[in-house]
């Protein structure tokens, strides 16, 4: 059975201060970060690398990022690494430093990791608290003004 967690990343400004955070149902288990200067996108993305790297085995993650989700629901990581992660216009593929270690983590590592998307900000109380905690560490960042 694989383990859920959710996953969300938020910005104050995009660019601007940014949060990620994973969250955990079952042992309300949590962590979160950020970045002075970043995007939502990026975001999204480390809130997901760093779950998969906290966690072992197999694990369904719940993100409300289409970008995420339909990355490796839609393959479009297979058509990044024949291209040399170039897109299909030619151009670097955004954000690959953080692509590639997580497609690693979701393709290479031994274990099963799947994706459902879920509507943000609405009905699903897990994926609240991840915002939540995103938003937090967003706010925190450009409070102290440091990353």
């Amino acid at each position: 059975m694989a383990l859920l967690i959710y996953t969300d990343g938020a910005c104050r400004g995009n660019p601007g201060p940014g949060g990620w955070a994973w969250f955990e149902p079952l042992s309300r288990a949590h962590d979160s970060g950020g970045e002075l200067v970043t995007t939502n996108q990026r975001m999204e993305l480390m809130a997901v690398l760093q779950a998969l790297r906290s966690h072992a085995g197999d694990v369904l993650i719940r993100s409300d990022s289409t970008y995420v989700v339909n990355c490796f629901r839609q393959a479009w990581w297979k058509k990044w690494e024949s291209n040399g992660y170039r897109n299909s216009k030619g151009e670097p593929v955004a954000n690959s430093d953080l692509w590639q270690p997580l497609i690693d983590q979701v393709v290479r590592a031994g274990r099963r990791v799947t994706f459902e998307w879920v509507k943000g900000h609405s009905t699903d109380p897990n994926n609240n608290e991840v915002d939540l905690l995103a938003q937090e560490a967003a706010r925190e960042l450009r409070q102290s003004g440091s990353g």
